[in-house]
């Protein structure tokens, strides 16, 4: 007998799109030794843990030399002491929760995978092209159905729900990754009532809230009424608070959020006691640093100096007379190939001709070709350098 692997595999496309443009990198690299290269292509931020981070990150190692302070086995759902941290954190902006409803994971992008657990293997998929690869490469493993919305330019990215965008899971980003498009509570209502009236289940996905400036849109979709009878929030410290390398989220399931007679929330406490063993104690109490008085100062200093090169890429393209959007409330722009040029050879052109990198539109689906999309997260003085070459072709 031989062992059948998943077929679904075949059906992804040939590569992941950071690996196709990881490759490209490394061949231009080999054909140029000790070239400096401006990269503004993957979210990856450049600024290290804040200080009130790295002093509980030492505590916590402290803690773990000590027979009377050490921790093996963390709760699987998350550390009391952070769950609620999260939860005071959305009380903050009137959203209240029980600490029972938050859970901590190892990141967003692999919570949006696992959540896949809590769906019948049948169940289809709804994503907003341009969208975020894993959305759907995740689906397409699982062999789920995946339905593409189309989001155009003249809509801001940012499309009404309707009867075309019926699926039993909706993947909603915002801010969204890539376009940096951010829903204003009136759009992201009609979402939320679209989904109750279908009872499809919404995946929202807000790892780049914290990039929304002031209060007119909302940072939670539990600021939304209804939300909590078919939303589920997956958020990140990776963008908030530089944990990309030190890698750790948090999930928001309400009580309310009911399918068939089965409780999300509950399912999703017996999906981790079954599949993890929980979030390291160092890294939860690190993460638990963020939510002080003293951590959100410290990374807001951060995310403004993230926002300072995004204006100045603003500045740029609006000086070019370029068409983008994102940037103000969000750390990417997403801007229209100029001259009507494809993403990849535009692409290519950026990287061959000036050394800056960014992401080719095409990589996000069919609706992203034609488009670009620049990232906010370099350090400022090589977000100056990288406009300055930019400006040379």
């Amino acid at each position: 007998m031989t062992t059948k692997p998943n077929m679904h595999y075949a059906d992804l496309q040939e590569s992941y799109l950071f690996r196709r443009i990881a490759q490209r990198i490394e061949a231009y690299e080999l054909d140029h030794p000790g070239t400096h290269l401006y990269r503004m292509g993957i979210g990856d931020v450049s600024l290290p843990l804040c200080d009130a981070v790295i002093r509980a990150l030492h505590a916590a190692v402290d803690d773990q030399a000590s027979t009377e302070r050490f921790h093996g086995y963390m709760p699987e759902c998350g550390a009391p002491f952070l769950r609620e941290a999260i939860a005071a954190h959305y009380r903050e902006r009137g959203v209240v929760l029980e600490t029972d409803e938050v859970f901590v994971s190892s990141g967003a992008s692999d919570e949006l995978g696992a959540m896949l657990d809590l769906f019948d293997a049948s169940s289809s998929a709804m994503v907003i092209e341009p969208a975020y690869p894993a959305y759907v490469d995740a689906n397409v493993i699982a062999g789920r159905p995946v339905v593409h919305v189309p989001a155009r330019e003249e809509e801001g990215f940012l499309p009404e729900p309707n009867e075309s965008a019926r699926a039993d899971v909706l993947y909603l980003c915002s801010p969204n990754n890539p376009t940096g498009a951010v829903f204003n509570k009136t759009q992201l209502q009609a979402w939320v009532d679209f989904a109750n009236a279908c009872g499809s289940v919404i995946l929202f996905d807000a790892a780049y809230e914290a990039f929304i400036e002031g209060d007119e849109l909302p940072h939670s979709i539990f600021e939304l009424e209804g939300a909590r009878t078919c939303a589920i929030e997956i958020c990140s410290l990776s963008k908030t608070a530089g944990f990309t390398g030190t890698r750790l989220g948090y999930t928001v399931i309400p009580r309310e959020l009911v399918r068939a007679g089965m409780s999300l929330r509950d399912m999703w406490v017996r999906n981790r006691t079954t599949k993890t063993n929980g979030v390291s104690y160092i890294i939860q109490r690190g993460a638990a640093a963020v939510f002080t008085p003293e951590g959100q100062r410290q990374t807001r200093e951060h995310i403004a100096v993230y926002k300072r090169n995004a204006r100045v890429l603003m500045d740029a393209l609006d000086e070019a007379g370029v068409w983008y959007c994102g940037g103000r409330n969000a750390p990417y722009l997403w801007m229209r190939c100029p001259d009507g040029m494809g993403s990849w050879d535009l692409f290519d052109r950026l990287l061959h001709e000036v050394q800056v990198i960014g992401t080719p539109g095409e990589g996000f689906g069919s609706c992203g070709e034609g488009y670009f999309r620049l990232t906010a997260f370099g350090t400022h003085e090589n977000t100056l350098e990288a406009l300055s070459r930019i400006r040379e072709i």
